[in-house]
């Protein structure tokens, strides 16, 4: 079943479910004041945010006649960007390419091209400084990685089954625990609530049966891991589906609308309500319900759009009969789709959206901030409930340093904007297209069967260890403040932290790329004369809290998981590792102090200035 279900994803998973519909988004203007400034095997590029748009799409061709094409840094999803700048690695030293950038009201809704301009990547790299304004207060920190992290069904947290001699259950609880631990996240969101594993509905004698002993064994569990679930309202009891035949994953989720629209209502309805007589008030308080997943793609949704809009409809009218004070939302969707659509339905038959929520890899989330506005819905909770480097199973990437300096870049981007970026998933004990074949088979998890970190978990705790004040931040030099990037913060005794990465989104460079490191100065100013400080400088790169290196060289050809002896040496080296030993630093007369380092591409530093007396 595993080559089947395999074999059904990769040959689907780009069909969609009908096409755009419904939606009302306008074409609208090409940005202005589009720049692009050559450095060192990068050219980055800004341009004039334009009123209305969700994002933009950058252009390039060989010469100012094109033809222009989307540039594609081989994220395999969404190539659009929300924001400049953007840090074109693709091209070649010495050979002049023309850029053009569109502006987007939905994804798939693009304006007409810019005025193109012209740069040639440089041979030479030069520097990047950083100044960090110690006396600056931006704020408290947003943290979005916070609000939720994603998970395989959650039944599988109670599986006594084992992959690799590892118990399932107990190794994917330990990573949700950790993640709830170490990383502050509060809420967890998974599919299949309604799979026919947990056994929710059946029917006898024609008659409907609900049973929500298997859901209350489920959210138990998480509950007392101290995590809220996302209830994701997913997929449809075989004995409730129209065409039981339509599935997806190894473990046969069914896809298909209901055969009883009616019958559907009424479990959705008592589930809620079981829900609420469990947990209470934290139900209304803390917990959410979001309809279906990815209904975007033929894979997830054997009905029509206009069915999955029935669909919502129904759903949410059956939670809100619950009570009114319930959160609902979607439209779950594939690739940033199908939100326009549903605002558009939703202002047509008063169903509720209280907050949105899509997915999408490869790229920072677009920011829909715009088209809630454009349908009177501003300020609408905005949740990215699937995101990552890749939309692939079984890809090197995941494993790899890149996938950590990616998921920082993401982040920053969804600072302030963005009030959950939910990454998939939080460990390789997954089973959707197969259970994990080998210890690093580009698997989506954060933390790997065995439970070590990747390099994008340290990625994440490095940002989670950030101060409570967000400070200023201005950045210079070749690709400062696009190829290299800052998010600096004060804590309230004192302490100042300063995370940097080197990335870029092109996912041809995900092995690194020597011609991209840079030099970086960073200067903190604003501290107090004479203050000294214990400098800590942590590091994620190819040498440092790697875990896939150490694999690498420990492994012998062909060879899938560790012995007993290398599980011990990948234990030890499971940790943040510093770059250097614990330096004394103090300030000048002017209150400054500088740092200087090495970033390799891909690579990631945390800076931790701790006052000492």
């Amino acid at each position: 079943m595993t080559i089947d279900a395999r074999s059904d994803w990769e040959t689907r998973i780009g069909i969609r479910s009908g096409h755009a519909f419904g939606g009302q988004a306008p074409a609208l203007e090409p940005p202005v004041g589009l720049t692009a400034e050559a450095g060192g095997h990068q050219v980055t590029l800004t341009w004039e945010p334009v009123a209305g748009a969700i994002g933009y799409q950058v252009h390039v061709a060989d010469t100012v006649d094109g033809p222009f094409e989307p540039l594609d840094h081989s994220g395999r999803d969404v190539l659009s960007v929300p924001h400049p700048p953007y840090v074109d690695t693709t091209g070649t030293p010495g050979q002049e390419r023309w850029y053009a950038v569109s502006s987007l009201s939905d994804v798939h809704v693009s304006g007409p091209l810019s005025t193109p301009v012209a740069a040639t990547p440089l041979e030479q790299a030069g520097g990047v400084t950083v100044s960090v304004d110690a006396g600056s207060d931006l704020g408290e920190l947003p943290r979005p990685w916070r609000m939720m992290i994603g998970s395989e069904h959650l039944s599988h947290a109670l599986s006594e089954e084992t992959t690799a001699g590892r118990v399932i259950g107990e190794e994917l609880t330990s990573a949700l625990s950790a993640a709830h631990r170490e990383l502050g996240v509060t809420h967890v969101r998974a599919h299949g609530i309604f799979c026919d594993d947990v056994a929710v509905y059946r029917e006898e004698n024609g008659e409907a049966v609900h049973d929500f002993t298997g859901v209350d064994r489920v959210y138990d569990h998480i509950r007392s891991l101290g995590l809220y679930p996302v209830v994701e309202v997913s997929f449809m009891p075989h004995d409730l589906a129209s065409d039981p035949s339509k599935t997806v994953f190894d473990y046969g989720a069914i896809v298909s609308p209901p055969k009883d629209w009616e019958r559907w209502y009424d479990l959705v309805r008592d589930f809620t309500a079981h829900l609420l007589e469990r947990y209470g008030d934290e139900v209304v308080e803390h917990w959410s319900f979001e309809v279906w997943n990815e209904a975007n793609l033929e894979v997830f949704w054997s009905g029509t759009p206009e069915e999955f809009l029935k669909l919502y409809d129904v759903t949410a009218a059956a939670v809100r009969d619950v009570d009114e004070r319930l959160l609902v939302g979607g439209p779950s969707s594939a690739a940033a789709g199908w939100c326009e659509e549903l605002l558009a339905h939703a202002e047509r038959s008063g169903a509720p959206v209280d907050f949105l929520t899509t997915h999408t890899y490869g790229a920072p989330p677009l920011d829909f901030r715009p088209m809630l506005e454009r349908y009177g819905r501003a300020g609408t909770p905005i949740w990215w409930t699937e995101w990552g480097v890749t939309p692939t199973h079984f890809y090197d990437v995941s494993d790899a340093v890149f996938s950590g300096t990616f998921l920082a870049r993401g982040m920053k981007s969804a600072m302030g904007r963005i009030e959950a970026l939910s990454y998939w998933v939080v460990s390789d004990h997954f089973e959707e297209l197969g259970r994990p074949p080998a210890l690093l088979h580009g698997g989506f998890g954060l933390r790997t069967v065995g439970e070590l970190r990747k390099p994008r978990w340290w990625a994440l705790a490095m940002l989670e260890q950030l101060g409570e004040q967000r400070l200023g931040v201005t950045a210079g030099g070749d690709g400062g403040g696009s190829l290299v990037e800052v998010v600096a913060a004060k804590a309230g005794d004192g302490t100042h932290t300063v995370a940097l990465w080197n990335a870029t989104l092109d996912q041809t460079k995900a092995t690194g790329s020597a011609p991209l490191a840079r030099d970086v100065a960073v200067e903190v100013t604003g501290l107090e004369p004479g203050a000294a400080y214990a400098l800590t400088h942590e590091r994620v790169d190819e040498e440092h809290s790697n875990i896939t290196r150490v694999w690498g060289e420990l492994r012998e050809d062909g060879q899938d998981w560790p012995t007993a002896e290398q599980w011990e040496v990948l234990r030890d080296a499971d940790r943040l590792e510093d770059l250097e030993p614990v330096r004394r630093l103090t300030a000048d007369q002017a209150g400054s102090l500088r740092v200087d380092t090495v970033l390799p591409m891909p690579a990631m530093s945390l800076l931790t200035l701790t006052p000492t007396s």
